[in-house]
């Protein structure tokens, strides 16, 4: 150690450490020994500097382990093992810490005496040295649980596992903490060695079940949520007293050990034993978790519930959260499934930390969703005392119930609602922002009954307070009352329209009061409202209101800001409603959206090339640029032509088309299904070069992906008509696996089996010699996934493909006939030609198989599909 300077003393020198100092100290072979020797033997120092040099020397393992001189790496070890059992508790930490680290830079195969080290270190007399070496297994056990239980170390687990049982019972809580804290990291991934004792760790953990220790309780409760995962036959035996002991535990005086015995209430509601095993604690249970759902003090203190009017104090950057962009799905348009619900239990999520609050609301909102309306009766008493208490936080976390249990208990609800949706209107002008707040959200819960009722009875209030509150003074109110109007507004779509002035009014207000982060959820309000009134929008007053603000934004962000994200989104949602008004606005908004690929493909070209010099762009900037390109295309149509005459959109798009990110795909594949729509005579082109990177896409792993493509191979094949027969052999044979695989994926099932389908049912309407003679691989699927879906024009090409193909080749569809009668009865309206096409080809198979054998067929018919068929096309 004597090489290196010294002419300050020990402490000033670690303190007064920069990282370029340490970058040059670095060069001295010898200073990582100085750091050892600091932390290990320098007892006269403070602990604090002790303990400074161990985590300097833990971030140079960490940066240069690798390029330690041989001697300099054993002495570490060596010096870590020797100190483990150091009196000081900070230091013995920190010696855990710098052995993990060690151990990380895939080091328990070099330091194979490490862990039999440790685990002997266990046995020691001395309480440090246990408890010391116990603290690093602790870490190393959870930093490298994986390389543990392989063979690659010749599986030590199978000596630490019952090893650490024994320690379960120690006189020493820290101890037992310690030894429970190591088994938990086993269980999730049902290692071998644990299981082989599971039978010894319950019983184990049921004696500690009423440990004085708290960090105890916690591990315990902890490994039960766990274990209920994966070994619930070994708790089922003792199922009720683990129930009651977890309801003990979930109203504990420690809120961590209330917050991880609540834990177990979500996870079993996930399980199908769910409602046998809760039914008879529900009257305790549910009292438990409403009484969870208050703020506690420290909530209240941390969420600044004394402030009221903090509108006009600039946000801190770190109060915002990073947005991800959700990409552009075309198969949103065919979906009659309900998109998924994002207005989760989220609703303070400032203090974005996992609380006994949010998880005692999730718990209770689950379980609304297992036990429906049989909750009601457990609940409604509570609530009635909640809502009208007289002290806020209670009347707070009454709202918080009422909106937690609104998706599970809908129904056993409803006759209560006329009574409280005023109520709760009311409660929006409570002199308590986090009261506004959250009966903000609860509202939002309730939208879709608001709206399935006559607008002026609750729709109108409700929406005249929210709007108001989206002007409130507090900014969580702003945000809870932007994210609940967003939600309204998708719920009550057109049903907005005569407000539509008063709405802009509010939103176009806001622009000028918000502060950073609630603009963002501004700009997804402003969005939705497009999404949702469509065509209705377009009117030279609401233009004149909407976009100035818009577009001053768009003008202040630079190309690098990630706020561009939620207004490219919002701009894309406003472009597609407002079509032809948007024209003003589109030239500038297109060449930077151009301008953010371009940039963006450059970038990533430059780091491919050179990863070291070269950052990896972000690529959501691309993402985001693509959808909004189509939101113009959808929107605009003929009207984008002269704009992508003058770009190199589509060389960007062919780029893009292959990129290995799947989201850069999919919304490459939605923009070229939209300019084919818009402007195919820029597009055909490059069909040659398009086709067969659509082909490869053609994969179910990725879904978003391969709707995508599928969608525009349709939109390429109704334009190209004949001329798309050399293009048919790359994608027939995958369309008809996706949708003749057995195990599609529910929402691809649900909502959009449909696309690849209708993509087969217009590849066949222009090239039925090509694709008529696989009728009989797909026909059956093909009829059943086309049945649930509305009447639209895309069905109408589709169909029109089946029954041109079926006049090619009518053997394919005999066997399966029954199906193709009832798709065809699935249409409500179809137009003249197609209803000829269809009664054309009911009449042909009647008379092929004659009236007796059409008797027989006909009887195997449902009645309403009997009925239908013989009142629509006389068979």
């Amino acid at each position: 150690t004597k090489r290196i300077p010294d002419h300050c003393s020990n402490s000033n020198f670690l303190n007064s450490f920069s990282l370029q100092k340490l970058e040059q100290l670095n060069q001295y072979p010898d200073f990582n020994n100085y750091l050892i020797f600091v932390l290990t033997k320098l007892k006269s120092e403070d602990e604090p500097t002790r303990s400074l040099s161990g985590l300097i020397l833990k971030n140079n393992v960490k940066a240069h382990f690798h390029s330690f001189p041989n001697g300099v790496t054993d002495f570490i070890k060596s010096e870590c093992l020797n100190n483990i059992g150091d009196s000081s508790p900070l230091i013995r930490a920190t010696v855990g810490i710098l052995i993990t680290t060690i151990a990380s830079k895939g080091e328990l195969q070099n330091w194979p005496e490490l862990l039999p080290k440790l685990c002997s270190l266990l046995d020691s007399e001395d309480y440090n040295t246990c408890e010391g070496a116990f603290g690093a297994l602790q870490k190393i056990c959870e930093d490298s649980a994986e390389i543990l239980d392989s063979d690659v170390l010749d599986r030590p687990l199978n000596i630490m596992i019952p090893k650490f049982l024994q320690f379960f019972k120690h006189s020493s809580p820290k101890i037992r903490s310690h030894a429970v804290a190591c088994v938990n990291q086993f269980i999730i991934s049902r290692t071998q060695a644990l299981m082989l004792h599971i039978d010894s760790f319950i019983e184990n953990l049921f004696a500690l079940a009423g440990d004085e220790e708290p960090e105890v309780r916690k591990n315990v409760c902890r490994a039960l949520v766990m274990l209920l995962e994966v070994r619930m036959d070994r708790l089922l035996p003792h199922m009720i007293s683990i129930v009651e002991y977890m309801l003990q535990r979930t109203q504990d005086q420690d809120e961590n050990v209330a917050l991880e015995a609540c834990e177990f209430w979500l996870t079993l509601a996930e399980q199908p034993i769910c409602k046998d095993v809760l039914c008879r604690h529900l009257t305790k249970l549910i009292p438990v978790l409403v009484n969870g759902m208050k703020y506690s003090e420290i909530d209240i203190i941390l969420l600044k519930g004394d402030i009221e009017e903090d509108d006009a104090i600039p946000d801190s950057e770190q109060d915002i959260r990073p947005r991800f962009h959700r990409s552009r799905t075309v198969a949103q348009q065919h979906e009659d499934g309900i998109e998924d619900d994002d207005n989760d239990l989220d609703d303070d999520d400032t203090i974005s930390d996992w609380n006994l609050r949010k998880c005692s609301a999730a718990a209770l909102d689950v379980l609304a969703n297992v036990f429906r309306d049989e909750l009601l009766p457990h609940i409604l008493p509570l609530l009635k005392e909640l809502l009208f208490h007289p002290e806020w936080v209670v009347k707070e976390s009454g709202i918080l119930v009422l909106g937690a249990i609104a998706e599970g208990c809908m129904q056993g609800m409803i006759p209560y609602l006329p009574e409280l949706i005023p109520h709760l209107i009311q409660c929006l002008s409570n002199k308590k922002a986090l009261v506004r707040s959250i009966t903000c959200w609860t509202l939002s819960r309730y939208a879709h009954w608001v709206v399935s009722q006559p607008p002026d009875t609750y729709l109108k209030p409700l929406m005249t307070e929210l709007l108001k509150r989206i002007l409130d003074s507090n900014k969580r109110v702003q945000e809870a009352a932007c994210s609940a109007f967003a939600t309204l507004e998708e719920e009550a779509c057109t049903e907005l329209v005569p407000y539509l002035a008063y709405i802009l009014d509010t939103l176009v207000f806001a622009f000028s009061k918000y502060q950073h982060k609630n603009l963002l959820i501004l700009y997804d309000a402003i969005g939705t409202l497009a999404d949702s009134v469509g065509h209705h929008l377009n009117k030279p007053e609401y233009i004149q209101m909407l976009m100035p603000p818009l577009i001053q934004k768009w003008n202040v962000l630079k190309d690098e800001d990630k706020d561009l994200f939620p207004l490219l989104e919002c701009l894309s949602s406003v472009a597609t409603a407002l079509q032809s008004g948007f024209l003003p606005y589109c030239e500038p908004v297109y060449q930077r959206c151009v301008n953010l690929v371009q940039k963006t493909l450059a970038q990533a070209m430059l780091h491919n090339a050179q990863p070291d010099q070269y950052e990896a762009p972000d690529k959501d900037f691309m993402i985001v640029a693509l959808d909004l390109l189509s939101g113009l295309a959808e929107g605009l149509g003929g009207n984008i032509e002269q704009l992508v005459a003058r770009s190199n959109i589509l060389t960007l798009m062919y780029q893009c088309m292959q990129d290995k990110m799947p989201e850069v795909r999919q919304s490459s594949f939605a923009l070229l299904g939209d300019l084919t729509k818009a402007c195919f005579q820029h597009v055909k082109p490059c069909i040659a070069d398009f086709m067969p990177i659509l082909g490869t896409n053609l994969n179910p792993e990725f879904i978003s992906v391969c709707n995508n493509a599928t969608w525009a191979i349709g939109e390429i094949s109704i334009q190209m008509g004949i001329e798309m027969q050399p293009y048919v052999p790359m994608v027939l044979h995958q369309l008809v696996e996706i949708i003749n695989r057995p195990n599609t994926p529910k929402t691809l099932l649900e909502n959009t089996a449909a696309l690849p389908s209708i993509t087969i049912g217009r590849l066949g309407y222009v090239c039925p010699q090509e694709v008529a003679p696989m009728l009989q691989q797909f026909i059956r699927p093909w009829c059943t996934s086309l049945r649930n879906i509305r009447d639209n024009e895309e069905k109408d090409s589709a169909f029109r493909g089946i029954c041109t193909m079926i006049s090619v080749n009518p053997s394919g569809v005999v066997q399966d006939f029954i199906f193709f009668c009832d798709a065809v009865a699935s249409w409500i309206s179809p137009k003249d030609d197609l209803r000829d096409m269809f009664c054309k080809i009911l009449h042909g198979f009647k008379n092929q198989v004659g009236d007796e054998n059409w008797r027989r067929f006909s009887d195997q018919f449902p009645f309403p599909l009997k009925e239908r068929l013989a009142a629509y096309y006389g068979v």
